[in-house]
């Protein structure tokens, strides 16, 4: 399970680090909230724990731009300001849960299993959609306005992640893990063969353009 953990004090950012860590979590650290909307861009995760009061950008303001996307993950906030009206902002910004510090991490720890899994309880769609482009999870059928489009195995595996992404820059590497399993392969362009083979299929004739291509970091599916 992935965190993402953006709080910029070191001694307390490697004491969750390490706890998380402890409990078979994969963790990553940022220490400033540029650097976190960065990183939640670039990949998937599971959990996101955001201090408030960040540098560059604050936790709120990072909630907020959390919660602007179509990917749902449970954040929760972590900050020294206890009163019901900072309470109140954090919630309404989008936070799942706000833990006062200082904190006993136990009790971090339990909220963050119970807000994953509520996620997990609740999140799985039975389709996935990004403007006209619909894949039913069910039935394995992708469809676009409404016409049927007849993928290969790998190619249905490839959109699927892709769509599972939408907003998010995917990596070459990403990709070669999740979908093909394997480790990457910087000599061979079997990633970007297949990405070729589905922008025929999903954008070739539409008007607005799916898959786009961010030069030297991967691919996102977004609208226009």
């Amino acid at each position: 399970m992935k965190v993402l953990l953006v709080e910029d004090e070191p001694d307390l950012a490697s004491f969750i680090k390490k706890g998380f860590e402890s409990e078979g979590y994969d963790v990553t650290v940022a220490y400033d909230g540029r650097t976190g909307w960065s990183m939640y861009q670039q990949q998937p995760y599971d959990l996101v724990i955001l201090d408030v009061n960040l540098p560059y950008l604050n936790g709120i303001e990072l909630c907020r731009s959390i919660r602007a996307g179509r990917l749902r993950v449970p954040v929760l906030l972590l900050t020294s300001l206890d009163s019901l009206a900072d309470k109140e902002i954090g919630f309404a910004a989008g936070a799942d849960d706000y833990l006062v510090k200082p904190f006993a991490f136990r009790e971090l720890l339990l909220r963050a299993r119970a807000l994953t899994l509520r996620y997990a309880e609740t999140s799985t769609p039975q389709r996935l959609q990004l403007a006209d482009l619909e894949l039913n999870l069910d039935s394995k059928i992708v469809t676009r306005a409404g016409q049927r489009i007849n993928l290969t195995s790998r190619e249905y595996s490839l959109l699927e992640h892709l769509l599972r992404n939408q907003n998010r820059i995917v990596s070459r590497v990403d990709i070669s893990e999740q979908v093909w399993e394997v480790d990457f392969d910087t000599t061979t362009n079997i990633i970007d063969v297949y990405v070729g083979y589905l922008r025929k299929k999903i954008d070739k004739g539409a008007a607005v353009k799916l898959i786009h291509t961010v030069v030297g970091m991967g691919y996102v599916m977004r609208e226009g």
